[in-house]
């Protein structure tokens, strides 16, 4: 999860899961792999597709592709974000998350309730 300022105060320096937006060519993971070591200088492998999100947001729409990654270190570096937390998945809720990004947290909070 990471934080950056934002022009549009509803979304600026709320907690966000790291990503971007699709290259053309590219597949929704690739993308996150690609974004993921651009922002964070980090290496991640791909497990699988998590959750796509469709959220309007009063100046412009998102479909966000989450997916479930591996990597074998928690050693990054930020470089667009101001902040970042490791957290478990119980620990989800304490933030102040940007919209789009509630329902990937709900989720994520739903499968280790089960």
């Amino acid at each position: 999860m990471r934080t950056r300022p934002n022009k549009f105060d509803y979304i600026s320096k709320k907690f966000e899961f790291p990503g971007g937006k699709i290259e053309s060519g590219e597949s929704p993971a690739e993308t996150v792999v690609r974004e993921i070591h651009e922002e964070l200088k980090m290496n991640i492998e791909v497990e699988k597709e998590f959750l796509v999100v469709n959220h309007q947001y009063p100046d412009f729409g998102i479909e966000m592709h989450s997916f479930i990654c591996s990597t074998p270190t928690r050693e990054l570096e930020l470089s667009e974000h101001i902040s970042f937390k490791w957290l478990d998945a119980n620990e989800l809720e304490a933030l102040d998350w940007a919209a789009a990004d509630i329902l990937i947290v709900d989720k994520l909070i739903k499968e280790i309730e089960q």
